[in-house]
């Protein structure tokens, strides 16, 4: 591949053939090397963008989670439903079984050990995604299809166990315990008044795991 002059290009170029290795050998077994042969660029190129191969895999994280920003504000905007509560229960079912959300969670099991990463994922939890779902949960308190007295807790607390707690990628969990955890998630919110965790997200929330070999080895 010859090297792109223009410099936004190459950075991009960098960031998808990354993403792509890291994810068909893992972050641990993917060189600098081996990035550089599969751009065809020289090693000045690359490091002329990132002097490691830490500092890419976080590009690669902050590129995800703006594209997944961006495709929840979509989401916001043109969901048409009865309600609050459906519309939050169809957006849900949206971002949660994107395969390109969870493209690279086999990615960031590599990097479950290292605190600030762990610590960074929940901070955008809470800063980032939770404002978002409060707003609808609130607008959910003024149709009466959500009964919540606390919707910012329950979108954080929420957030925080789909995408951290229940991922199997991360805690090397089989299918059979993603779906107790899962089936835990629903119940505990139907308890607080957000009724948003479906039958159908719960579905294909596994089936996805499974599609991707998001399970452990130790069976269904």
């Amino acid at each position: 591949m010859a090297r792109n002059k223009y410099p936004e290009k190459t950075l991009e170029q960098i960031l998808t053939v990354s993403a792509k290795l890291f994810t068909e050998k893992g972050f641990d077994k993917t060189s600098i090397q081996d990035i550089i042969d599969a751009l065809g660029m020289s090693k000045g190129a690359i490091y002329h963008h990132f002097k490691s191969k830490e500092e890419i895999l976080d590009a690669v994280m902050k590129q995800r989670s703006q594209s997944t920003t961006e495709m929840f504000d979509m989401l916001i905007q043109n969901t048409q439903a009865n309600n609050a509560r459906e519309k939050l229960v169809s957006i849900l079912e949206a971002v949660a079984t994107d395969k390109d959300t969870h493209s690279i969670d086999s990615v960031l099991s590599s990097q479950i050990k290292n605190p600030q990463f762990v610590v960074t994922g929940i901070k955008d939890c809470v800063i980032k995604d939770a404002p978002r779902i409060a707003q609808i949960m609130l607008q959910g308190r003024e149709d009466g299809s959500i009964v919540t007295d606390y919707p910012t807790e329950c979108a954080e607390i929420f957030l925080l166990l789909l995408n951290i707690w229940i991922n199997p990628v991360l805690f090397e969990r089989n299918r059979s315990d993603t779906l107790r955890r899962l089936q835990f998630l629903q119940q505990m919110m139907k308890q607080l008044g957000v009724d948003v965790v479906s039958d159908a997200l719960i579905e294909k929330a596994t089936d996805l795991y499974a599609n991707m070999g998001g399970y452990s080895q130790d069976g269904q």
